[in-house]
This record gives C-alpha cells, sequence and structure tokens, in this order.
C-alpha cells in the first residue's frame, strides 16, 4: 500500500473515530456549557447573569419551581444592615425596584415584583432556568469537577440529565453541589475554642425570649405528664460549646388587608391547637401584651401587603424541627417543607378562630388573609422556606468573629457585608433556675455595632485539593456566627456576582478558581459593576480624604450612617462639607446626597452644587426625606446635570441658616441610564 493509500485510511479511521465518539456523547447525552450555575435564588440569578452577559455559555439549574429564593419567596422588608455593602448588581436590583415605585431605590416590595425583575434580567441575557432537575452525582477528575448528574423532581425515573462544565457555581442555600463533589462542610454550631470567638456554640440569651416561670409540662408541675408541643428533651449544655443543631426555619409570611385582593385564612387539613398550648401560657404570662405585634413583626409591605417575620418566646419559628435538614435527602427535607407550612398555616388560624387568643389580637388579624395576586401557582403560600442556614463550606479561608468586629481585615475582599451577627434560637429546652423547671428558647444571638467589613474571595473557593473549579457564593465558607451577619439576600447576590466574575477570569486564562488573579478581579469588579461595560457609578464618601474637604467642627459618628462612618455638625459657627468626583466620562448623572437620620435633626439643610460650569444653591427639607425599612438613612436626588471630564463639580453640605444637627455622610453621580 502507498503513502496516499495509507493516509486515506488513517484520516478514514479518525473520521470514524471522531463520529463514533460525537455519536456515543450525544447517544450518552451530555451537555456542555463554560459556566454551570446550581441554583436560581438570588446569588444564581446575579452569577448567571454576570456570566451570560460577559460572554460566556451558561448553564441555570433550579431544583425546584420557585425563581429568586427568599428574594421572591416573601422577604421583602430587605435585611440591608448598611447600604454601603450592597454594590454592583446587587445595588442594581433594588434600583430596578426602585423604577418599578418610581423612587431611586426601593428595599421593601412586593414577592411578585421581585420575580418580574429577576426574570427581566434573565430575559435580557437569554437564560431559560432549567427547573425541578436536581443533582444525583458529580464526576471529577484531577480535582476538577468534569459532570455532573442530575434528575427530573417530578419524574425521577427518567433518564439522568448530565451536564459537563468549565467552572461551576453552586448557589444553593443548602450547598449541596459542594457536599457531593467532595469539599469540606460544616453543619450547626462550632464551640468558641474553635475559631476564638466569643458568641458561637451554645447561647442562652434573652432575646425571642420565654419570660421566668412558664411551665413546660402538659399538667403543670408534673413532668410525668410529658412535655408541651415544641419542647425538646435535651438538657442545657455549658455557653459557648459545639454541636450541629441549626438556627430555626420560618415562612416569610405575605398576608393583605385589601378585601378585594384577600383570599380566607382557613383549617389547614390535620389542624391541631394543642401545637399552640405553650403560646397560650406566654398569653397568659404577658396579659398586658394585646398586639399582633407583640407575637409578630408585622412589617407593612407596598399595596397593603406584610412581610410577617418572627417576634417574641413562640412565633412563627419552628423551633428545633429543621435538624435532620441540611444531610436529608429530598424526601426528608420535603417532610420537614410540609410541617413548617403546616405548623404556619396553623398558626395564623390559631389566631384567627381560637377563643384562648386575648380578643384584641384576634380582632386584629381578622382583616387579614392570603393575597390572591402572589403565588398563584402556589396557592398563594410563598413556595420558599427560609432555610436561614444549611452547610457552611470549610474553604481557603473562615470568615469569622474577628472580621465581623474588625479584629481581622482581609485583603482579598470581593464584597462586603454589614448585618448584625444574628442567630435565631436553635432549641426550646427546660431550665431549672430558683428551683422550679421552666421553658426557655436557646441560640438567639443579635451582636451589632460594627461597619461593613470586606468577605474574603478565599471563603467562596473550595481548598485546592478539594475542588479546583467550583465557587460558592451562598453556602460560603464563615463560621456560624460570622455567617449570621454575611447570610443576607444583597450580599448573597453580591458573592454571586464576584464568582461569576472569578469564574470568567479562571476560563479566559486556564486557572482553577484558587489561581485567579484577586486585585485583577477587584479593579474589575469596581470598573465594571453591572458587568457590561457600562459607565459606573462615582461615590465620594466622607472617609475619602482625596475627595472631601471639610470646614469646621464636624463630629464623627460611627453608627447609623453610609460606610464606616459619616459626620455631624451643629448650628454654632459655619461649617461646610465639598465632595468632589472625578468625571472620566461625559454624560448626564443624577446626583444625590446621603441623609442619615439623627436625633435634633436641622429642619432644613443648606446644598451647593456645582456642575462644572454653574452653581446650584438648594434647600433640602428634613421633612422631605423618607427613611423606610431596615436602614438609617436615605438618598435626596439633587437633580440630572450634564457633567464632563476636566471640569471641577462639586456638593457641598453646610450648616448654613441651620436650626439643628445637619449631616455629612455620602454623595453619588449616578450615569442616568
Amino acid at each position: 500500500m502507498n503513502n496516499m493509500k495509507i493516509a486515506i485510511v488513517v484520516l478514514c479511521i479518525v473520521i470514524a473515530g471522531f463520529n463514533l465518539s460525537c455519536s456515543s456523547e450525544k447517544a450518552q447525552g451530555l451537555e456542555s456549557y463554560e459556566v454551570v450555575v446550581y441554583g436560581a435564588n438570588s446569588a444564581g440569578i446575579i452569577a448567571a447573569y454576570t456570566a451570560k452577559t460577559m460572554g460566556k455559555s451558561v448553564l441555570l439549574i433550579e431544583p425546584s419551581q420557585h425563581l429568586g429564593g427568599l428574594t421572591t419567596g416573601g422577604l421583602g422588608y430587605t435585611d440591608i444592615g448598611n447600604k454601603y455593602a450592597v454594590t454592583g448588581l446587587s445595588r442594581d436590583f433594588y434600583r430596578r425596584l426602585g423604577d418599578h415605585y418610581g423612587k431611586f431605590e426601593q428595599w421593601i416590595f412586593e414577592p411578585s415584583v421581585a420575580k418580574r425583575t429577576f426574570q427581566d434580567y434573565l430575559d435580557r441575557a437569554g437564560i431559560d432556568v432549567q427547573y425541578e432537575y436536581r443533582l444525583t452525582g458529580v464526576e471529577k477528575e484531577d480535582g476538577f469537577i468534569r459532570e455532573i448528574e442530575l434528575e427530573k423532581a417530578n419524574d425521577p425515573g427518567r433518564e439522568p440529565r448530565r451536564v459537563a462544565g468549565k467552572m461551576f457555581i453552586d448557589a444553593t442555600y443548602e450547598g449541596d453541589l459542594m457536599a457531593l463533589s467532595g469539599v469540606s462542610y460544616a453543619i450547626g454550631r462550632e464551640s468558641n475554642e474553635v475559631y476564638g470567638e466569643t458568641y458561637n456554640g451554645v447561647q442562652l440569651m434573652t432575646g425571642h425570649q420565654f419570660p421566668d416561670g412558664i411551665d413546660p409540662y402538659n399538667t403543670p408541675g408534673e413532668p410525668s405528664s410529658g412535655l408541651l408541643w415544641g419542647v425538646s428533651e435535651d438538657e442545657l449544655e455549658p455557653d459557648g460549646t459545639g454541636d450541629d443543631k441549626i438556627q430555626a426555619y420560618n415562612y416569610r409570611i405575605c398576608l393583605t388587608n385589601d378585601p378585594a385582593n384577600r383570599v380566607e385564612i382557613t383549617e389547614p387539613e390535620g389542624y391541631d391547637p394543642g401545637m399552640f398550648d405553650l403560646l397560650v401560657r406566654l398569653f397568659e404570662a404577658q396579659p398586658d401584651k394585646k398586639s399582633l405585634n407583640n407575637y409578630f413583626i408585622w412589617s407593612h409591605m407596598p399595596n397593603n401587603k406584610t412581610d410577617i417575620n418572627n417576634r417574641g418566646g413562640f412565633s412563627t419559628d419552628m423551633i428545633g424541627m429543621n435538624h435532620d435538614y441540611p444531610e436529608g435527602d429530598y424526601e426528608r427535607r420535603q417532610e420537614i417543607i410540609d410541617a413548617h407550612t403546616h405548623y404556619t398555616k396553623s398558626l395564623l388560624y390559631f389566631y384567627k378562630t381560637d377563643p384562648r387568643v386575648p380578643e384584641e389580637i384576634q380582632e386584629q388579624i381578622q382583616e387579614w388573609g392570603y393575597p390572591k395576586d402572589e403565588y398563584i401557582d402556589n396557592g398563594h403560600w410563598t413556595p420558599q422556606l427560609y432555610v436561614r442556614e444549611v452547610r457552611r463550606m470549610i474553604g481557603e479561608y473562615v470568615m469569622t468573629q474577628a472580621n465581623c468586629v474588625g479584629d481581622e481585615v482581609v485583603e482579598d475582599g470581593i464584597g462586603m457585608a454589614a448585618y448584625t451577627m444574628d442567630s435565631h434560637n436553635i432549641q426550646r429546652i427546660v431550665i431549672e433556675k430558683e428551683g422550679k423547671k421552666m421553658v426557655k428558647n436557646e441560640g438567639n444571638v443579635e451582636i451589632g455595632g460594627f461597619g461593613p467589613y470586606p468577605i474574603a474571595y478565599r471563603s467562596i473557593i473550595p481548598k485546592s485539593e478539594e475542588a479546583k473549579n467550583l465557587l460558592v457564593p451562598a453556602a460560603m465558607s464563615a463560621s456560624h456566627i460570622a455567617f449570621g451577619s454575611i447570610r443576607m439576600e444583597p450580599v448573597f447576590m453580591v458573592l454571586g456576582q464576584s464568582a461569576a466574575v472569578a469564574a470568567n477570569m479562571a476560563i479566559d486564562e486556564g486557572l482553577p478558581v484558587q489561581e485567579v488573579d484577586v486585585p485583577a478581579l477587584q479593579e474589575e469588579l469596581e470598573t465594571n459593576p453591572l458587568a457590561d461595560g457600562s459607565t459606573a457609578d462615582i461615590l465620594v464618601d466622607n472617609e475619602d480624604t482625596a475627595r472631601v474637604t471639610f470646614n469646621g467642627n464636624w463630629e464623627m459618628r460611627s453608627r447609623g450612617g453610609y460606610g464606616p462612618s459619616f459626620l455631624v455638625v451643629g448650628t454654632s459657627g459655619e461649617s461646610s462639607a465639598r465632595f468632589s468626583p472625578v468625571i472620566r466620562e461625559a454624560g448626564k448623572y443624577g446626583v444625590y446626597v446621603y441623609f442619615s437620620r439623627v436625633a435634633d435633626a436641622s429642619t432644613k439643610t443648606n446644598v451647593l452644587l456645582g456642575d462644572g460650569y454653574e452653581e446650584h444653591e438648594m434647600v433640602i427639607e428634613e421633612e422631605d426625606i423618607r427613611v423606610e425599612g431596615q436602614t438609617s438613612g436615605e438618598w435626596v436626588h439633587l437633580g440630572d446635570f450634564d457633567l464632563k471630564p476636566d471640569t471641577s463639580p462639586f456638593v457641598e453640605v453646610s450648616n448654613k441658616d441651620a436650626d439643628g444637627a445637619v449631616v455629612a455622610d455620602a454623595v453619588l453621580w449616578v450615569p442616568v441610564r
């Protein structure tokens, strides 16, 4: 056979082999994407949108039928902590909610509005969510996840779906992809000794607590009669002791008092009023508390709706009933979800109908019902249980209490947190005090007083030897008590975006996630905050000494402002603070001044704005500054102005003509969309 014939034969064999390989892969149903995102909650949506906007092929998988996680699941009264910590697409999300409600930013919103806003991100990026596909297996090679196996939740007997990816992002609250990938993780509370903390482990505190003296037994004073429903037989361990118990879950309940939009609260199947005998004893122990707000955090949302959360000793938290959830299979988790649904609907029906409920409270709840226009495909009930904490990765770096309070500051920050170190109660037990047995809740911690702090890039990536192409923005690496500060929806969105940008860089450079150039990642997040190359906001905070000039006797305060601090001055003398941005791109900018709420605030604040050509004097009336939600301040729009580089625009706040305290905090120049 001559060389030409040999070459032809070899070529035919190669082509045949290639075709066989392709046919085999197609037959096996292997799909391939550059970025695979598991979990279409807030973190997952923002991660997928970011990756797709930056030019990568993306698959977004959601194990349930629900889009948006807790942000669309009833948590409309946003846990902010400090708006300074909310950056990038996370901040953009709340501004797009503001567009809907006719405001600059909106932090209090209806579930359906949040869902439409998330869907708009996906539609603009051309992303179709793959619903009801849940993880059953992970294949790794040399530390890289090569493919994952999925089953259809409503048809698990169907042929498994196999998906390959260059990078994987586990955005789920549960951290299922992380766990199946062989990555180390923690469940429950570390002892204080593990990371040198103060507020981890067992903590018997006064928050959301029973008053002394409430008897835990079915027949008061008789242990042989058994414990009331919801009280555990476990004994109280010493403060700081670690365990594998997790903080309580609940539902953030959306109700309405609009008669035209209300569905009545009815008796759930299997209703047992005996579940609430302990609550009746709480009523009896505090007869002066005769408002729904004594037993619920009853937050009002737009259009006559609510976001209801836990308050007090006995409320919406189903304490101690979720400890199997983190390691439970899909069936066991669904049992726990169903039990929480039954408990919460029963609680509402109990308040509405049981004669043991104080009359004043029962009258108050009669006007409330489920909203017709929310969760239409789920009986007007949220499909998202508030799973506050499930698994927590033990990654390259573990965020701890030291990070929260500023004793340790990381240099690889790719987002910030600012919320109180917050844990809901973990167990309801019997203690003995002054010779008497009584019921108490254990595990509630609420420790704040610190400013925004950076979250390490290393805390969203596994150890190098465990997985090289996985990022975990939600079930991230933190101790129990630090996670309690970080685990807020705006922060999860920030970390989702950071994870996607890191994945994009790792793909482009052919690197494991552990070798991503962190300074370059930080630069990208700062200069391209919307991931689309658009002009970034220009923020000048009072701590930016290069861009702020002060005259007079300003007093610095560290709590309640935008960012780490803000400044206050009284009426004596002449004091001013001038904020000067650097304009790099010509265009129209909306100019906003941040006003933090202070005691004895001046009824008016004089502001001088320079657009680089003219000066505009304005007076801001204190009564026009409307502060809503979990925040102590608000942006005030001064107007839209055409600005150009190489000019000297500024905003100057002064105490001219003030009759009380004047604030100088932050000024924002926002490119007009």
